[in-house]
């Protein structure tokens, strides 16, 4: 099982962004060919193609924080030595947590709003419920790979080690 939950702890959001993504692309290109071919095109299509890009950005930006991807201004931290990196990062780590904890806890009132009066999507007719539980999905693996950034930071900052910055896209 440790195996299982390691590749999972290392693909889960690569595969439910593959999904999304598809989900995405495929549902697109019928609509366009619908609509351009048989001068018809579904309300629900563009209803899937719109709750697939929010969980994509959603599952992204917890992506992102796994692999050190969102912008920074990070010209400070060339002069700085591993120690003081790994407690900045560290703090860092610590704000966006904050941040993330009450986002998290406002982001379910909206569910629990829509929960309580059953308001479901126009086209596909399915519950809001499952569209509006993007955010705090989202904000619930931003924080799981959050506290896996500050745990990694940490042992990096006391065994001396260079943190992890993120794999650079440009020199």
């Amino acid at each position: 099982m440790p195996g299982f939950l390691r590749a999972l702890d290392r693909n889960a959001e690569r595969w439910a962004l593959l999904v999304f993504y598809v989900l995405l692309v495929v549902t697109m290109a019928v609509e366009v060919l619908r609509r351009e071919a048989f001068s018809y095109s579904s309300i629900w299509g563009e209803e899937v193609v719109r709750y697939s890009f929010i969980y994509l950005a959603w599952i992204g930006a917890a992506s992102a924080v796994r692999e050190r991807a969102h912008i920074r201004i990070d010209v400070i931290m060339h002069y700085l030595g591993p120690r003081l990196k790994a407690l900045l990062y560290m703090l860092g780590d610590l704000v966006m947590l904050s941040v993330a904890l009450v986002a998290l806890y406002w982001s379910f009132e909206t569910v629990t709003v829509s929960w309580k009066f059953g308001s479901v999507s126009h086209g596909l007719r399915i519950s809001m419920v499952w569209f509006l539980l993007a955010v705090p999905i989202g904000f619930t693996l931003l924080i799981a790979r959050l506290i896996q950034s500050f745990i990694h930071d940490l042992n990096s900052l006391r065994t001396g080690k260079p943190v992890f910055e993120g794999n650079q896209l440009f020199d």
